[in-house]
């Protein structure tokens, strides 16, 4: 399927996300409009990357329905320059999709977006997707016990949780700054709700459920097990 192809089925689906209410600020539509999630998905899945539903990727895994990537994108309310830790880079589209916010592709570049990724295998395949998408030098990807929070010693504005818990990692909690918001799928192994998690500025935590999701397991120490 040829680029142009592709740029109007990206369009299109963005038309429906707005359409329906789930895209609903300008940067969230300039970065799905942006990334091209074609180059995030394994190659026998190319011609379905525009459907709104989730494929798999290595790892046993899967990429996020392009609804629910918004969704996490408008709850985060992500700004130009912050720091942003990411659990489960995936396959990168949703680190793509922040980096369009936090380091605008005609801006100069600030901010850091770390993404810490439990999958050898997975952590290589997002590498890779991000080099060739032109994201590479805007995200640093880390394997690692994600559960665990980001192995620095800094603290982050956003933190976007791509694995469902059985509850929020402490060392998350640890890791983000007051008036942070956090957004991670809370619930079973099998159904989970997404929530927002919001540190406000004398550091109480606040949670806030944006409703029923199903994601694959976080691993490791605060997440399922791995069988």
């Amino acid at each position: 399927m040829s680029r142009d192809k592709f740029k109007e089925m990206r369009k299109d689906l963005v038309k429906k996300l707005v359409y329906e209410g789930v895209i609903r600020t300008a940067n969230v539509k300039k970065a799905m409009l942006t990334v091209p999630r074609e180059y995030f998905v394994p190659l026998s899945y190319r011609d379905y990357a525009y459907e709104d539903h989730p494929l798999p990727i290595p790892a046993g895994q899967t990429i996020s329905a392009p609804h629910m990537c918004a969704i996490m994108c408008e709850a985060l309310d992500l700004k130009e320059g912050e720091r942003l830790l990411e659990i489960g880079t995936g396959s990168g589209y949703n680190a793509a999709l922040c980096a369009e916010i936090i380091f605008p592709s005609d801006k100069e570049r600030e901010g850091l977006i770390v993404s810490v990724e439990i999958f050898k295998e997975l952590a290589i395949f997002a590498k890779n997707n991000l080099r060739k998408a032109g994201y590479d030098d805007r995200i640093h990807v880390i394997v690692a016990d994600g559960s665990m929070g980001a192995p620095v010693r800094i603290s982050f504005d956003k933190i976007l949780v791509t694995a469902a818990a059985p509850d929020v990692p402490a060392p998350l909690l640890n890791q983000l700054n007051n008036g942070g918001r956090m957004v991670i799928p809370i619930g079973s192994e099998f159904f989970q709700e997404l929530y927002l998690v919001v540190r406000d500025i004398h550091g109480n935590i606040h949670r806030r459920s944006l409703g029923g999701c199903i994601f694959v397991k976080l691993r490791g120490k605060y997440g399922f097990t791995t069988s």
